[in-house]
C-alpha cells in the first residue's frame, strides 16, 4: 500500500473515535500479528498519534520475518518508538520486555488454509494466546486485548444481529470448523487467565475487516476484490453473495480495537461492527465495482473452495456495547471503498 495524503489524514480522523486516548501516553505495547490486515494498520495508527500528539508510546511490532516486517513500515524507517520482534504464535514469546499492553492478533487469516491445515490452525490459536497470557502474567502487564472473530457465534436462522452473549449452532466436527472452535476455546482461556491469576483482559470480535492494508497473500474476498477492480478485472464471485456480513473499513477496526483496550470491562467481549456497512457479500462487491467501472460475474466454485467458505450466512453484529464506550465508525461502505482503492493505487 501506499501512504497517501488520505490515509494519513484519515489516520488522524480517526483518533477522534477513541475515547481518552491520552491514556495510552508513554506505555509500552506488545502486537503480535503486526504485519497482517488489522494490525498493521493499529500500528500505523499508534505512530501517526506519537506524531501528532506527542503521546510517547513505544511500539513494539511482532512477526515471523523481522525483514517482511520491516518492508511493510518503511514509511516509518529510522524511529526510536517503532521495534521488530521476532514471532510464532507456536513458540513461547522470545522477548524480555515488560509490556504495558499486549495486543494478539497471530492468527491463520487465510480460509483455503483453514481446509488445508485445520490442525495447524486451531494449535496455533490457542497456543498462540496461552503465551500471551502467561507472559501477560509474568511481566505484570496491565491488560491483555484478544484479537477474536465474529465466526465464534456459529448459524442462527434469521438476519438479526448477533449481540455478545448470543452463539448459534457450530457443527464441531466439520473440520472447517477449527476456527471458530478454537477462537472460542482462546476466549475461555482468557476467561480462565482471569479467575485463576488475575490477568486482566478483554476481546473484540470483528467482522469482515477490509482495506488497504491486506497483504498480498490475504485470499478473502473483501481483499481481492479491490486487487481485482484495480487491475481492470471483473469481479468474479463463486456464489450468489447473499450472506450478509458486517464489513468493517480497517482504520474504524483499529479506533475500535483502542477503545476496547481502553474502555472495556474485563472479561468481556465486544462486537466490533459499523453500523453503516452491513451489507451482503454481493452489495460489498459491487460497491467496488461501481467505484472503479467494472462488473460482477458469477461461476460455480470447486469443491475445495466451497469446504473453505464461511460456515455462517449471517455474520451481522451488533456493536452497541462498542459504541456505549464513546467509539463510532467513521466509514460507510462508500467511503471505506474509496478509502481503500486510494491508498491501493
Amino acid at each position: 500500500m501506499t501512504y497517501t495524503d488520505n490515509y494519513l489524514n484519515d489516520l488522524r480522523k480517526v483518533q477522534s473515535a477513541i475515547p481518552h486516548p491520552e491514556r495510552l501516553d508513554h506505555s509500552r505495547i506488545l502486537i503480535t500479528g503486526a504485519g497482517g490486515l488489522i494490525c498493521s494498520a493499529l500500528v500505523d495508527l499508534l505512530l501517526h498519534r506519537n506524531d501528532t500528539a506527542g503521546s510517547g508510546i513505544q511500539v513494539y511490532a511482532a512477526g515471523r520475518s523481522r525483514e517482511k516486517l520491516a518492508n511493510r513500515f518503511a514509511h516509518w524507517s529510522g524511529r526510536d518508538d517503532l521495534h521488530f520482534v521476532a514471532y510464532d504464535a507456536a513458540e513461547p514469546i522470545d522477548c524480555t520486555e515488560r509490556f504495558d499492553y499486549l495486543i494478539h492478533g497471530a492468527s491463520p487469516a487465510n480460509p483455503a488454509a483453514y481446509n488445508a491445515q485445520p490442525v495447524e490452525t486451531m494449535v496455533a490459536n490457542f497456543t498462540g494466546i496461552h503465551n500471551i497470557l502467561r507472559y501477560a502474567r509474568d511481566c505484570g502487564a496491565k491488560r491483555v486485548l484478544y484479537v477474536s472473530s465474529s465466526e465464534v457465534y456459529g448459524r442462527k436462522e434469521g438476519c438479526d444481529p448477533y449481540h455478545e452473549a448470543e452463539y448459534g449452532f457450530l457443527d464441531l466436527l466439520n473440520p472447517r470448523a477449527c476456527y471458530p472452535s478454537s477462537k472460542r476455546a482462546a476466549e475461555t482461556l482468557c476467561a480462565a487467565y482471569g479467575q485463576e491469576y488475575g490477568v486482566n483482559s478483554v476481546i473484540v470480535r470483528p467482522g469482515h475487516v477490509y482495506g488497504p492494508t491486506a497483504t498480498a497473500a490475504d485470499n478473502r474476498a473483501s481483499s481481492q476484490f479491490p486487487r481485482d477492480v484495480l487491475a481492470g478485472k471483473n469481479i468474479v464471485m463463486k456464489s450468489a453473495g447473499t450472506q450478509l456480513r458486517s464489513y468493517c473499513y480497517v482504520l474504524d477496526c483499529a479506533s475500535a480495537m483502542l477503545a476496547v483496550l481502553l474502555e472495556g470491562e474485563m472479561g468481556h467481549a465486544y462486537n466490533i461492527s459499523n453500523r453503516d456497512s452491513v451489507v451482503t457479500i454481493r452489495q460489498m462487491a459491487q460497491a467496488f465495482a461501481d467505484a472503479a467501472g467494472c462488473k460482477l460475474e458469477f461461476e460455480n466454485p470447486t469443491d475445495a473452495e466451497a469446504r473453505s467458505y464461511n460456515l455462517m450466512d449471517n455474520s451481522a453484529l451488533n456493536a452497541v456495547s462498542l459504541e456505549n464506550l464513546g467509539w463510532q465508525g467513521l466509514f460507510d461502505l462508500e467511503t471505506g471503498v474509496r478509502a481503500t482503492l486510494d491508498a491501493l493505487k
